[in-house]
């Protein structure tokens, strides 16, 4: 079966001991991979490697031998607890082993996990997992992690729940880091706020960000709301060498113009939104920014960044750094009264 979109986090969390068998694949192999971790370890556990619950036949092994992958499964192991059989880069040619597999998958048998890169709709494995009753077939897409994927990872790294503008900075800092770079980001804060009392702040996140990737969004975003146009092609070029995606910049951009739309729209006074800002440079530059944007000005900004993101996350094929940067270059015009 293939289950919904926002079910895959939790499918990967907390996976059904009852279904016999998972299929991980996406163009991305660094998202798949950390995937795979998550959800092995959520089958057999942090010891189920070192107990040899994990097994890992090799794909070219079980091609010429298509019963060997239902046998590892049947198999029972000297320690006790839930087993599994991961399989890497598997491909069509294993189509008829894992069918068979989960065909003569017994309760008490090994969980199997297969990976894969990017699979057709046509493809046979994918086809198998998607038809079958109970095997699950998980996509891995390439959009940032939402907010479920962002709190299990902040739940595996002994964090719990999260305030929600500390929440807003990582869903914003994990659009502008690869997955990688933004697991080992939540891995910091959890070092960073080990043994500390009290809910995590925007300040720890700044504390354990990486320096580059924040002070260039910071950059380019200053740069478009004081409409300094021509700052804005060579800082796209430097956020794009360091794998910041458009979606990324467009959340960041969002955020920072929303700030600026509480500021000018609260009916109570801008004081309580400054306040929340902790860094003093930050927040005198972005008082000297809303300064110069009116509240309509702002207002059509935003409706502009929302057609962006639209466009960005759709299906159509399009070239998405330079419809990102046209963006911006009207944002910062925009500011400039043109």
């Amino acid at each position: 079966m293939k289950p919904a979109a926002r079910e895959i986090a939790r499918i990967l969390a907390r996976p059904d001991p009852a279904t016999p068998g998972f299929l991980i694949y996406g163009q991305d192999a660094m998202r798949v991979a950390l995937a795979r971790r998550q959800l092995v370890a959520a089958l057999v556990g942090p010891d189920g490697e070192a107990e040899m619950r994990l097994v890992r036949p090799e794909a070219a092994e079980l091609r010429r031998a298509t019963p060997a992958l239902s046998e590892e499964m049947r198999a029972r192991g000297f320690f006790p607890g839930p087993r599994a059989v991961l399989v890497e880069d598997a491909g069509d040619g294993l189509a008829d082993a894992a069918r068979q597999a989960l065909a003569e998958w017994q309760p008490g048998d090994a969980a199997l996990v297969m990976t894969a890169g990017a699979l057709r709709p046509t493809a046979a494995l994918r086809k198998l997992f998607e038809t079958h009753p109970k095997a699950v077939a998980l996509p891995i897409y390439d959009n940032p992690p939402g907010r479920d994927e962002i709190a299990a990872m902040l739940q595996g790294a002994g964090l719990g729940a999260v305030p929600g503008d500390a929440m807003a900075d990582l869903v914003a800092l994990a659009g502008a880091l690869d997955p990688g770079d933004f697991r080992q980001t939540v891995e910091k804060l959890a070092l960073y706020r080990m043994g500390e009392d009290g809910p995590v702040t925007p300040a720890d996140i700044a504390a354990v960000a990486p320096s580059s990737t924040e002070a260039a969004l910071d950059d380019i975003i200053d740069s478009v709301a004081e409409g300094q146009v021509s700052r804005i092609a060579p800082v796209m070029v430097r956020l794009a060498a360091q794998g910041v995606t458009a979606v990324a910049l467009c959340i960041a951009a969002t955020r920072h113009f929303r700030t600026l739309h509480a500021a000018a729209a609260d009916p109570a006074g801008a004081a309580r939104v400054w306040a929340a800002i902790r860094n003093f440079r930050r927040r005198e530059r972005m008082q000297k920014q809303a300064r110069a944007w009116p509240l309509h000005r702002i207002e059509a900004a935003l409706g502009q960044l929302v057609e962006t993101d639209l466009a960005l996350r759709s299906a159509a094929r399009v070239p998405e750094m330079a419809l990102m940067e046209r963006c911006l270059i009207r944002l910062a015009m925009m500011n400039r009264g043109r």
